[in-house]
């Protein structure tokens, strides 16, 4: 008799991220510059791509640390309005400040599920996600809700990580990680960096929902920094994945799989630096 796989455990894994982001949100936001450096090129694409214009009502899901609600509010501008959401209670209050920070009025925040919106039909032109949809459990129900919130013709934007090979950033310190901390692999259907990167995923699932008009682009987002120890720096605070991924361990363990992976990293160090490949998907389309 065939051994039954462990089926993935989604409310489980919702807990666990939301407690993650109260806890490394104020990191990501400390590192917020060089996070900007590596995906603002994606960003842009993405604000682009949803065509947002002044006076628009527009709907940032998995807002992280504000963005990229900040940036879609200084398109806006003070006769528009942003919703930044985020599971995590701690890294919206975060987005919140960062706007104020800015002047930007215009933002609004709060807690929410980005695969069940407490928000009525039809009430924002834009829906935005910038690194999120693949960490979800659920991509087609949470695609169907932010569309039951768009209005007729409205458009979503949003960004996800291609495979691994193409983003060696995070591909290789997680398979060190995997191997050191015996994690067994992924349970079908569990959610990740690159679960929605493959060729025609990230298409399939928009069309899925009935959206229209679908264009994706790739994006490069090489993450370069000083050095490799600054990389790992970054990755150990900002990308709290990783930690969660070794949290079993005891922590002499812990800090030597950052060794570890802080001598595979070297690899992309050059007399010029440090730069390791990285590649989005940016995907737009129409309701």
């Amino acid at each position: 008799m065939a051994e039954q796989q462990p089926s993935f455990d989604a409310a489980k894994y919702k807990n666990a991220q939301r407690e993650q982001w109260n806890k490394d949100g104020a990191a990501w936001r400390r590192w917020t510059p060089t996070l900007d450096r590596w995906y603002g090129v994606a960003t842009r694409q993405m604000l682009d791509l949803a065509g947002i214009q002044p006076g628009q009502r527009v709907l940032d899901v998995a807002a992280g640390a504000g963005e990229p609600a900040v940036s879609a509010a200084e398109r806006v501008g003070p006769s528009g309005y942003v919703l930044a959401t985020d599971i995590s209670e701690g890294i919206v209050e975060l987005a919140l400040q960062v706007a104020c920070e800015r002047g930007l009025k215009q933002v609004e925040t709060r807690a929410m599920d980005g695969e069940k919106l407490d928000l009525p039909d039809a009430s924002f032109d834009t829906v935005l996600c910038r690194l999120g949809l693949m960490y979800m459990p659920h991509p087609v129900t949470a695609l169907r809700e932010w569309r039951r919130t768009l209005r007729p013709s409205g458009r979503v934007a949003v960004a996800v990580f291609s495979t691994p090979d193409r983003n060696s950033w995070g591909a290789l310190p997680a398979s060190i990680i995997r191997r050191r901390a015996q994690l067994p692999p992924p349970v079908p259907g569990q959610p990740g960096p690159f679960s929605l990167g493959s060729a025609g995923v990230l298409e399939d699932v928009l069309l899925q929902v009935g959206f229209t008009n679908i264009e994706v682009h790739a994006v490069p987002v090489p993450h370069r920094a000083a050095s490799a120890a600054e990389y790992v720096r970054v990755a150990r605070e900002a990308f709290g994945g990783f930690n969660a991924m070794m949290a079993h361990l005891p922590l002499p363990d812990s800090e030597s799989v950052w060794n570890e992976v802080e001598d595979a990293m070297r690899s992309f160090e050059s007399p010029g630096g440090f730069e390791v490949p990285g590649e989005c998907l940016v995907g737009a389309a129409t309701k």
